[in-house]
This record gives structure tokens, C-alpha cells and sequence, in this order.
């Protein structure tokens, strides 16, 4: 039986406090570096990856689920979905604005999900940088009816996954990596550093960062089908099923989905041998 919880309505597109960040090309080095990024205008932090998009947003990240979900089952909350949709990419001397909110939540059978969506900024301008949805979802929670609207549908493209991939690209999960990750990031969550503290969590030990194993993926998109051009891609989603580890290896497999446009989908996934690690990847590269 699941827990009953009332979530709080009055949190619903309420937006959090604004959180600024500003970007420098060291930060941007030292994140491509923690996510073992291979393209040099990454590593050398002339400009973003696009997965760094994350860590301006990231104290945005779920500060929106505190006005809704009750504080006795916060702790309980997972990463389901990540959504990126660009503007135009992150560069240094950036000065950003990200706020977030709950666009809804919603019961399934194993448990409820929470819809969030974050806007990041240019504190100049205010011209949209990205926009992100994300959804957090709560095992054994059974948060009554649908409430509000959920994120954007992510196309799992089943049959073409039967097909073989146009392009590949491997990545090794270091066995230091969580420990360069985080302060790279600013994602401190202990599950990632401390061995006893995964365990009490109920995992066999320390886990990579979920966003960590995107961030793979996403230079490994770009560098398969998008001419390591992070300028071009414009959309950028995930789920993430299955945890990763430290001295996991990994490949992500990539298909052409179709063109409309002058945008090109592609699906892809990330796979630890038969075990997919994210699945319904969509990455959206201009052409």
C-alpha cells in the first residue's frame, strides 16, 4: 500500500527566490574536466557544455518542491527526468538568473512525480539562456489525483532502438570521479562521496551523479552527430533508470530519428553493458 500524502496546492506555479550565478572559464574548464568532456572549446572554457547548464540552475534545481511536498517525505525524492531546451549556449562573463516552480504532480503506480520547470536568465537582458523541466519522483507516495500540467513528453523511439546505431561513443566512470564532480557542479549530496552514508541510503555503495552520466552523454552526442558544436543543439533529455557507479563503462548509442525544420532528432541511450542507464534520450542539433 502507498503512503497517503497531501501535497500543498498553494505551491503551484509559485516561483522561488532568484539565484545568480556568474560564469567563469575556469568553472566551465573545471566542469568539462569533471565530466571527462573531450571537446576542447569545453575543456579550455570557451563555452559551455550542455549539461553545464545545470549549475547555475542548480540551487533552483528543487527549492520549488519544498512549497509543495511535506517536509516528512522530501528526503524520499529521486531524479526522474531531465529536459534542456537552449536558447543559445553559456559562455564566460555570463551573469544569470535561474528561478523554478512546480508545474504539477501526478500518482502512478509505484509512486508520484512532481513536474518542475526552471528558467535560467541573462541578468542583463532577461532574454531566456535555457529553460529546463525536470521531474522528481517519490517512491510509494500516493499524492491523490493529477494536479496542474506535467513536463514535456520525452519520445522513447522503441522500434528505431531495434535498428543499429548511426554513431557511438564509449566513456569510463573514474573511480575518483563523484569526488571532481561535485565541487564542479556544486552538487554535494552525500550518497556521492561517502561510502556509509550511500549504504544507509540502501545502496551497495557510493553512486555517480545522474547528471554526471548525462553530461557524458551529452558530449558524446555532440561529438557523434553534431561536429562537437554545442551552438547547435537545441533540446537535450533524459531518464534516468538505473544508477551508475565509479569503474563503469559506458556507452551511449545514437539514431537519427528524423528532420523537421532544420532541426534533426536524434534518439539515443546510455547503456553499462545490457543494463540502459538513461533511456528516452532526445537530443535536438540545428542543422
Amino acid at each position: 500500500m502507498a503512503d497517503v500524502f497531501e501535497f500543498d496546492r498553494d505551491g503551484l506555479n509559485l516561483w522561488s527566490d532568484e539565484e545568480r550565478f556568474e560564469v567563469t572559464r575556469e568553472r566551465l574548464a573545471e566542469y568539462a574536466a569533471a565530466t571527462n568532456d573531450p571537446i576542447a572549446a569545453h575543456r579550455a572554457g570557451d563555452i559551455g557544455s550542455p549539461v553545464f547548464a545545470i549549475v547555475p540552475a542548480f540551487d533552483a534545481l528543487m527549492a520549488p518542491a519544498v512549497d509543495v511536498v511535506p517536509m516528512d517525505i522530501f528526503g524520499r525524492i529521486t531524479h526522474g527526468e531531465q529536459d534542456f531546451h537552449f536558447h543559445r549556449p553559456i559562455e564566460p562573463g555570463d551573469r544569470l538568473v535561474s528561478q523554478g516552480r512546480v508545474i504539477g504532480w501526478e500518482t502512478k503506480s509505484t509512486g508520484s512525480l512532481v513536474y518542475i520547470h526552471l528558467t535560467c536568465k541573462d541578468e542583463e537582458t532577461g532574454e531566456l539562456v535555457n529553460e529546463q523541466y525536470l521531474s522528481g519522483f517519490f517512491r510509494g507516495v500516493d499524492a491523490g489525483p493529477k494536479v496542474g500540467e506535467a513536463i514535456p513528453r520525452i519520445e522513447p523511439y522503441t522500434e528505431l532502438k531495434a535498428s543499429s546505431p548511426l554513431a557511438e561513443a564509449a566513456h569510463h566512470v573514474d573511480d575518483d570521479q563523484t569526488f571532481r564532480y561535485a565541487p564542479a557542479s556544486g552538487d554535494p549530496v552525500p550518497i556521492h562521496l561517502d561510502e556509509e552514508v550511500a549504504k544507509d541510503a540502501g545502496l551497495p555503495g557510493i553512486i555517480a551523479h545522474g547528471l554526471c552520466t548525462m553530461a557524458m552523454a551529452g558530449w558524446g552526442v555532440l561529438a557523434g552527430v553534431a561536429d562537437s558544436d554545442v551552438s547547435r543543439i537545441k533540446r537535450f533529455a533524459v531518464r534516468f533508470a538505473k544508477f551508475v557507479f565509479p569503474g563503469d563503462d559506458l556507452d551511449t548509442r545514437i539514431w537519427r530519428a528524423g528532420t523537421e525544420n532544420g532541426i534533426t532528432t536524434y534518439a539515443f541511450e546510455t547503456v553499462r553493458g545490457s543494463d540502459v542507464v538513461l533511456s528516452n534520450g532526445i537530443a535536438e542539433i540545428a542543422n
